[in-house]
């Protein structure tokens, strides 16, 4: 059973997710916070296992809720929630180590695939998400960019390069299994050397890397 906090302060927003959570047997809502504070509080004395966070909110944010839990031995998953076409915050979020980033319009199916992914371990990045986090690293002005990336990439190994560049182009781990004929642990082992390389801590982060070493996830 994946227990489930939701943080908002929308308590429409709240009362949907929960409703929408209720009704499966693999999920337990143990709690609703309609600000950053409480949910650090009942993250903690509830033992979520993932935590639905938006990122506006009053007095303490998301990102700094979510900064706050990552600093715990143990902390839960966190996925973010975000209208993201108004929040400048979604990129100081990846730095906060969240482990999901989903629009707040997300298809409930898509919402439940997202918790049980990061609950297994499996970071979860809605694709219009990654596709407007890194047309947003391009619009930075910082000529060097490219050249930091593709420093950052020169570190990997062949495979761990083609890896990457799944990556960049968006696939799951069991896709980019079948691509480069692995097996899924393997796949895993690989996105984890990776993130130690290249200084990351999702999967998102190594797609901006591969983007601004302008390969553009092409193969090698």
């Amino acid at each position: 059973m994946t227990r489930v906090l939701i943080v908002d302060d929308d308590p429409l927003v709240r009362s949907a997710l929960s409703l929408m959570l209720g009704g499966q047997p693999d999920i337990a809502v143990v709690g609703e916070a309609g600000d950053g504070r409480d949910g650090v509080r009942m993250a903690r004395e509830r033992r979520a296992d993932v935590v639905l966070m938006d990122i506006r909110m009053p007095q303490v944010s998301g990102l700094e809720a979510t900064r706050t839990l990552y600093a715990d031995p143990d902390p839960p998953h966190v996925i973010v929630l975000t209208t993201f076409d108004a929040d400048e915050h979604v990129m100081s979020a990846l730095a906060a180590g969240a482990d999901g980033f989903l629009l707040k319009d997300t298809p409930p199916a898509q919402i439940l695939e997202a918790i049980r992914s990061v609950a297994a371990g499996n970071p979860m990045l809605s694709p219009s998400v990654t596709r407007t986090l890194i047309d947003k690293v391009r619009t930075d002005p910082a000529a060097d960019r490219a050249v930091e990336a593709r420093r950052r990439l020169e570190a990997l190994t062949d495979r761990e390069l083609e890896v990457a560049l799944a990556v960049g182009r968006g696939m799951s781990n069991a896709e980019i299994a079948s691509e480069l004929f692995l097996s899924v642990p393997t796949v895993k082992a690989h996105v984890s050397r990776l993130f130690e390389k290249l200084e990351v801590t999702n999967r998102v982060q190594i797609a901006i890397c591969v983007h601004e070493s302008g390969l553009n996830g092409q193969s090698t």
